[in-house]
């Protein structure tokens, strides 16, 4: 299972809400690719697809598809601020090893 933290949540939600048309829910999904094999996607959807898993935080939607869910298991998405920058940190169980750049990773 995936989990989003409070501050994650909200700021999702905070995105979502600027956006027109607003979108049914933010996917979240692992792709190949990045120096290290896979790297993380999140993008606003219209709807989930068939096979897609749907979790609820606090009302805000997320689908995640079946491929992903093998590598998403038991990962968590925060948001962070740092005086370096902002944005969504994933913290996940599976990852053996993340390439120098921090935004790949292989299992």
């Amino acid at each position: 299972m995936v989990q989003m933290t409070e501050k994650a949540v909200g700021k999702v939600r905070e995105i979502l809400d600027s956006q027109e048309p607003k979108a049914a829910g933010l996917r979240i999904a692992v792709v190949g690719g990045g120096c290290s094999g896979f790297s993380y996607s999140m993008a606003f959807e219209n709807q989930p697809n068939m096979l897609d898993k749907t979790y609820s935080f606090g009302g805000l939607k997320v689908f995640v598809d079946q491929a992903s869910l093998l590598y998403l298991d038991g990962a968590e998405v925060d948001y962070v601020e740092t005086l370096e920058g902002s944005g969504f940190k994933f913290s996940n169980p599976q990852v053996k090893s993340t390439c120098g750049c921090g935004s790949s990773f292989s299992v």
